[in-house]
């Protein structure tokens, strides 16, 4: 069978790109196994992101135990937190374009027969699932997870509660001891921000369409679950390429309807809404929000996640994450 990858690796052409190969340390044994793209958006920059070094490994390694060559390129993510309230904001939803033009770019220029994206923050999980269906290739999405929730005062808290703390602040109802409260204990390690905001919305919606594997949306970026993930990812890949089945083969108008279903079930954040149209625009899917009013008028809110409510996404977990409310 004739891959994608044959165009850098097969024929008495190709020498001179095999040469490079070479130069990397690959080996002809690796050159002749499909090559598989690992976009990891590993930075010191988002606390979402800074273990994705860990989980693109992992991913890594279940490409090497299915039989794959798995290939590490970069892509950039902006922390939607830190651009705030500066002329950072104006560059957080442009960054989501160019995360689409480089992954295509990355993709296209070497000929990977597979990708396994590794995003997990606001802008880089749709950006990445945008040049997937673009390209139309072979494709599976690994987050990075979620945040745990922080502790303030005996009570769960995540980012809202972070901001409702300045307003309380310059309210004089806490003092500066109490904000510093907040500062040190809403966000208390890796992953991305603990409610149901826009980048977990957009990891459990990647699950309800069918790109990501079941508990992408809700495994803590802590547990050892969210490495088991990682490894299962960079297996079904292989499976994918294997049995040839693209991007839009699993993203399409029936799978997108779904999604909206599990977004409504959920009550995700309002951002899914632009980057649900991105991503069915990309697909060729006729995705308008008269059908996200339909949607809605047939789902009932089921979950009430932080900011709506008192529970995280750890508490989904333990619930039985998205695959139970897609049940």
């Amino acid at each position: 069978m004739s891959r994608r990858s044959d165009n850098v690796t097969k024929g008495v052409e190709k020498a001179p790109m095999r040469s490079l190969f070479y130069a990397m340390g690959y080996t002809k044994e690796e050159l002749e196994r499909p090559l598989i793209g690992v976009v990891s958006a590993h930075s010191e920059i988002v606390p979402g992101h800074m273990h994705l070094d860990k989980v693109t490994e992992a991913v890594k390694a279940g490409v090497r135990m299915a039989g794959g060559t798995p290939i590490m390129v970069p892509a950039i993510g902006v922390c939607d937190g830190i651009a705030m309230g500066h002329i950072g904001m104006k560059y957080s939803l442009a960054s989501r374009e160019l995360i689409a033009d480089s992954v295509e770019t990355m993709a296209m220029a070497h000929q990977f027969d597979g990708l396994v994206l590794v995003p997990n923050c606001d802008k880089i999980v749709p950006g990445m699932v945008m040049a997937a269906v673009r390209l139309n290739i072979p494709a599976v999405v690994c987050s990075g997870g979620p945040m745990m929730s922080g502790l303030v005062g005996g009570v769960e808290t995540s980012l809202s509660k972070m901001f409702e703390a300045v307003g309380a602040r310059k309210a004089d109802i806490i003092d500066d001891a109490g904000l510093e409260d907040f500062e040190l204990n809403t966000c208390p390690g890796c992953g991305s921000c603990s409610g149901m905001y826009t980048a977990n919305s957009m990891n459990c919606l990647c699950e309800a369409v069918g790109i990501a594997l079941p508990g992408n949306g809700t495994i803590p970026a802590v547990h050892s679950g969210r490495i088991q993930l990682a490894k299962h990812a960079g297996m079904a890949i292989m499976n994918l390429v294997e049995k040839d089945i693209k991007a839009r083969d699993i993203i399409n108008e029936k799978s997108l309807r779904n999604a909206l279903a599990c977004d409504m079930a959920l009550g995700c954040s309002s951002n899914s809404v632009l980057h649900l149209l991105a991503i069915a625009n990309e697909a060729g899917v006729d995705l308008n929000l008269e059908i996200f009013n339909e949607m809605s008028a047939i789902t009932p809110n089921l979950c009430h996640l932080a900011p709506a409510g008192d529970t995280h996404m750890h508490d989904l977990n333990l619930a039985g994450g998205v695959q139970a409310v897609l049940a």
